[in-house]
């Protein structure tokens, strides 16, 4: 009889796995994990530590542009040189003038007969000569002495040369024989007196180098002026200066200026351009009747700068109304709106009218 063999004896049974033992299990997940771990350790590259991104400094903003103290455009690195004044005929046997449409600032008053007559300002543009040059009046002194500069003028009484070179200005007169003066041929005397500017400025003595202090508040563009900004739209100013001076100023858009006309005669130069000016200031002022009188018998008038009164202000084709004051002959004319701010004038060149505020007028249309 054959013995069945025992489940003990038997051998492992077909599908059936041999257990391992728990502790070999052990042994061989300790094995595995010693060996992934020197796998990874051995494979993966060093994480370097990162450092704080530095932003680099803003770059130092642009250094403010360099302007002309006069007109506010901008000049570019130029050498400091002095303001020039000139004493400019305007009467009918003087124009067209020579050179005026290169001035800063023009200053039109009334002399004797009710004749006008200009001081024009050069210090960014020089003309290659000025004319015709006529002699200087009571008022000029408070209209130049803020330019601490050079006053030219063909001659003139006595008292107001004095006065002139007492105001802190420095005197060049053709009839003291200062150099730069000549006479033209197309005229005849005393209607054709001029200069070169440059021979003039060239007489600077040391106490007048310095560039002039600007004459009125500019705004740093045309759209910020004041007229632009606070004015009432005007396309013609009608001055009355006197019986026989009654200039215009039309706005013209094109230009982006004013445009002058004598009467109904439209100014130019001697090259033929138009006169003009991006601001016109009117300045309504006393004039008083001296005690002097011209060869023809008329008393000279002198214009009171020194005080306040009323003004008006056209700039980009608007006007405002402003207040004028000037606290000394050698301040400068400082214009204030309604709501006593200063009045901004545009960069560019102006031109001042003295209107007389008896028998003057003026009148915006």
């Amino acid at each position: 009889m054959t013995r069945s063999r025992s489940s003990a004896d038997a051998g492992p049974a077909v599908g059936h796995r041999p257990r391992r033992s728990l502790a070999a299990a052990l042994l061989v997940g300790v094995a595995l994990t010693g060996v992934v771990a020197c796998g990874s350790s051995a494979g993966t590259t060093p994480v370097a530590q990162s450092t704080p991104a530095t932003t680099p400094p803003p770059p130092p903003p642009p250094p403010p542009p360099v302007l002309w103290p006069l007109t506010g455009l901008e000049s570019g690195p130029v050498d400091p040189h002095p303001a020039l004044a000139v004493k400019v005929e305007n009467s009918s046997d003087a124009r067209p003038q020579t050179g005026l449409g290169a001035a800063d600032l023009v200053w039109e008053q009334v002399v004797e007969g009710g004749i006008p007559r200009y001081v024009a300002v050069y210090h960014s543009n020089l003309p290659a000569q000025i004319g015709p040059i006529r002699s200087v009046r009571p008022m000029d002194p408070a209209i130049a002495a803020p330019l601490h500069g050079l006053f030219a003028f063909s001659g003139g009484q006595a008292g107001y040369v004095d006065a002139i070179a007492a105001a802190g200005m420095q005197v060049l007169s053709n009839d003291a024989g200062a150099d730069g003066f000549f006479r033209t041929s197309d005229r005849p005397a005393p209607h054709n007196v001029h200069a070169d500017p440059l021979l003039l400025l060239a007489q600077a003595d040391p106490a007048h180098q310095a560039a002039p202090p600007p004459q009125f508040d500019l705004a740093a563009t045309a759209e910020e002026a004041s007229a632009v900004t606070a004015g009432t739209p005007a396309t013609n100013l009608a001055l009355t200066l006197s019986g026989v001076s009654r200039p215009q100023w039309t706005w013209s858009p094109p230009d982006a200026r004013w445009l002058r006309t004598e009467g109904s005669t439209p100014a130019v130069g001697a090259d033929g351009a138009r006169l003009g000016a991006t601001n016109v200031v009117v300045l309504r002022v006393d004039v008083l009747a001296t005690a002097a009188r011209d060869p023809a018998g008329n008393p000279v008038p002198e214009t009171v700068l020194v005080g306040e009164g009323e003004a008006l202000v056209a700039t980009g084709g608007k006007t405002v109304a402003a207040t004028w004051v000037k606290t000394g002959v050698g301040e400068r004319v400082v214009l204030r709106g309604a709501d006593g701010n200063p009045v901004r004038l545009a960069p560019g060149n102006t031109w001042v009218e003295l209107v007389p505020n008896s028998g003057g007028a003026v009148a915006v249309s």
